[in-house]
């Protein structure tokens, strides 16, 4: 639901009929990555707040500061806001605009991955250090160097690798790079050419660097070609996620335009994966984000909606629904709202 037609909506009977509710209420919340860490759920997200920018496709109102970690006992548990983990201005590279991050943990370490603006306007990755899932975080002096664009997503695989995936595109600069150099120059592939794909990297042994030049991934239709740029419905745009189920893995992502949470299985952390179908249809404000996680045995998609700020596409709310699979291993497409 775009928010162009907002104004035609009745936000009562959209919370009424929404399958789940907003985690907290008290701040706005945004592009959930949520893990297990020692038998608990940890949620990193955005925070969103009204930086009084105009809206635009670069997504410059999106203006956040700093993150905030939430943890909850269980699913149905109240929700903890551990307060600010990360403030921008503790970033000695970074000046705006601290989009979706994710967290990993290694040998009694966690690691907090980030984006955020340079200041000559270009976005790179970086990363902050704590010996607690709810931080503070101390950040690295600089960014990841050979990081780019934005959304990082960390996997973890059974033999203890780590696994970052990342990018998108218009505010997210992806269609700027191309074989990881950038150029102004640059813009996304018409209609016809094979779609931009996200990028993907093994993580050093220590958590701080790429152990590898990052690679494009291939996401492939029924066919085995790549998709287009021009299949809107099914090709990439950001919010990369990546889980292992029943030995698949599947590569999960927001196509950005046309609102959809889709997913894409392959036999190998970097691909191809082959598009299988939708996990979640459009919600209410223009950006669609997500993270899988297992809990006690079940899995769960952590998304976000607008439904709370009545639309505002940049003041969103996270929740929780849990995914249910079909025995070959598809995934049940969820709808956000009943009846709707």
């Amino acid at each position: 639901m775009s928010e162009e037609s907002i104004e035609h909506i009745d936000f009562e009977e959209i919370n009424q009929k929404s399958i789940s509710q907003p985690l907290v209420s008290h701040i706005y919340t945004a592009d959930p990555s949520a893990h297990v860490f020692d038998g608990k759920i940890y949620i990193y997200p955005s925070h969103d707040i009204d930086a009084g920018i105009p809206f635009n496709d670069n997504g410059d109102h999106f203006g956040m500061e700093d993150y905030h970690v939430l943890s909850m006992e269980n699913v149905n548990a109240p929700t903890i806001d551990n307060g600010v983990a990360l403030h921008v201005d503790d970033v000695a590279w970074a000046e705006r605009q601290m989009w979706a991050p994710d967290a990993a943990y290694k040998d009694g370490t966690y690691y907090l991955y980030f984006p955020a603006k340079r200041a000559n306007g270009i976005f790179q990755i970086g990363v902050a250090i704590s010996d607690s899932p709810t931080g503070p975080f101390i950040p690295e002096p600089e960014a990841i160097e050979g990081s780019y664009s934005i959304d990082p997503a960390v996997f973890e695989d059974e033999d203890g690798k780590h696994y970052i995936y990342f990018g998108g595109i218009w505010g997210g600069q992806l269609q700027k790079y191309r074989n990881n150099h950038y150029s102004n120059e640059n813009e996304e592939p018409l209609a016809n050419e094979p779609a931009l794909g996200p990028i993907v990297a093994r993580i050093s042994v220590n958590m701080k660097q790429f152990a590898e030049e990052p690679k494009e991934i291939k996401i492939l239709d029924e066919n085995g070609d790549v998709l287009l740029a021009g299949d809107n419905d099914r090709r990439f745009f950001e919010a990369s996620w990546m889980h292992k189920y029943n030995g698949k893995y599947y590569f999960s992502y927001s196509t950005g335009d046309t609102h959809f949470i889709c997913y894409a299985t392959g036999d190998n952390p970097y691909g191809p994966f082959t598009y299988q179908g939708r996990i979640l249809n459009p919600v209410v404000g223009w950006t669609s984000h997500h993270s899988i996680c297992k809990v006690d045995e079940k899995w769960y998609l952590f998304y976000h909606d607008s439904s709370l700020s009545k639309g505002v596409t940049h003041l969103r709310s996270i929740k929780v629904t849990e995914i249910t699979y079909n025995e070959d291993g598809s995934i049940i497409t969820i709808n956000p709202y009943r009846e709707i």
